[in-house]
């Protein structure tokens, strides 16, 4: 029985419960909605600098604005909720590795943009698909009212090009999921197995297939952190003028970044009792017994 290997037991238990969040976050409206890869927020849509709401010159927007204003004071904020309810598109797209959510913010999208504290009320996911590719176009489109066009609304094709250099990336990243979960849980079988047991062919098992884990759970964080990254720069940097952002999704990284070091951790114990029962002569001890 090898104490040591209760760390490495704890620590590939933990790092499978991690990537299991991080990959069924969200998967319905009550679980997991802040484990999000990143949020798309359009409560904001209609104020950015593309609109001059005050030139009267009898565009869409302008007309919204002018319906919804009943009062001179009203706050311009509060004027950008409304049109993103008469459009009928959601406050937050919450981006998911398998699928995505939807819904409002409350209070209210003024108090998300203005940085208050807010809750995401998610009235729509949608279902679980390994291949998932989150198309925000498509899904703005098909949000959008029948006499509305993407056209109308200025939607920028820069942010189009965007989503379509990050679809395979995407699909790399579920797959690498998917490969670190099912070494993660073979190396929590291996590690209650050497906990009781002791013997070269074990160690050196249990060695490879921490490492096998350890690098897919690496792959998949990378590719997750600069999906992330780079979505969300592109949603910010195309999407300000029309009044669109996104955020990453900080507790989706910390969560498969947590996996990846405690992976690492049961990855150098393992390594730590091969090197050191090859220097004791515990394995060639063993043989000699067992002859």
């Amino acid at each position: 029985m090898r104490w040591s290997s209760a760390i490495t037991l704890l620590c590939s238990a933990a790092a499978l419960i991690l990537s299991f969040l991080c990959l069924f976050a969200g998967s319905s409206r009550s679980f997991l909605q802040n484990g999000d890869l990143l949020t798309l927020n359009m409560s904001r849509l209609g104020y950015g600098s593309t609109f001059n709401t005050t030139d009267g010159d009898g565009g869409y927007f302008d007309n919204l604005i002018n319906d919804a204003q009943s009062d001179v004071n009203d706050l311009i904020n509060d004027v950008a909720t409304d049109i993103v309810s008469q459009l009928n598109i959601s406050d937050f797209y919450s981006v998911h590795l398998m699928n995505y959510c939807k819904g409002m913010f409350e209070p209210n999208g003024t108090a998300a943009v203005n940085g208050s504290d807010v809750s995401k009320n998610a009235t729509y996911c949608s279902p679980r698909n390994s291949a998932f590719h989150f198309n925000v176009t498509e899904v703005v489109q098909n949000a959008l009212p029948g006499n509305i066009s993407l056209g109308d609304i200025n939607w920028p094709a820069d942010v189009t090009r965007a989503q379509n250099l990050i679809r395979t990336a995407s699909i790399a990243t579920e797959s690498l999921y998917i490969i670190g979960i099912v070494f993660t849980f073979i190396a929590f079988l291996g590690a209650i197995f050497v906990f009781f047991t002791s013997g070269r062919l074990s160690a050196c098992c249990n060695v490879i297939i921490d490492l096998i884990a350890l690098i897919a759970l690496i792959g998949a964080s990378v590719v997750a952190t600069v999906i992330a990254v780079k979505a969300v720069n592109a949603l910010n940097n195309y999407g300000s003028d029309i009044g669109v952002s996104a955020t990453k999704g900080t507790l989706f990284l910390g969560m498969t970044w947590a996996a990846v070091a405690l992976m690492l951790i049961a990855t150098i114990v393992s390594i730590v009792q091969l090197i050191k029962g090859r220097k004791n002569g515990g394995y060639i001890s063993e043989m000699r017994q067992k002859h």
